[in-house]
């Protein structure tokens, strides 16, 4: 867990500040992947990720709205018959890390 803690500071992607008064902290755990190899020559992949445990949070005390990272494949293919249709250009873009860069409220 230290080496998690060190590249977030070191990428400059995490800020510990003080729980405010009368608030309550989150509780989150950290979870651990291996990735396989694909290639022989590409060694395996050790990934870690920090997530918030969603059920302890409360309605209306821990939060307000609910995003979704997930996009619908309806979703994809409409947007896709769009752009065909009025033969419009189309980018992509694969951002990971993109809550990194937010500003948040809570």
């Amino acid at each position: 867990m230290e080496e998690e803690m060190e590249s977030l500071h070191k990428n400059q992607t995490l800020e510990l500040v003080e729980l405010p008064e009368k608030e309550r902290a989150i509780e989150c755990k950290w979870v651990y992947k291996k990735k396989k190899a694909i290639y022989e020559k590409e060694g395996e992949k050790f990934k870690a990720l920090l997530v918030a445990k969603h059920y302890s949070h409360k309605k209306r005390v821990d939060y307000d709205e609910i995003f979704s990272h997930i996009v619908r494949h309806t979703c994809i293919k409409t947007v896709l018959s769009l752009v065909a249709y009025f033969n419009m250009q189309l980018g992509h873009m694969d951002v990971k890390t993109a809550f990194l860069h937010g500003d948040l409220e809570e």
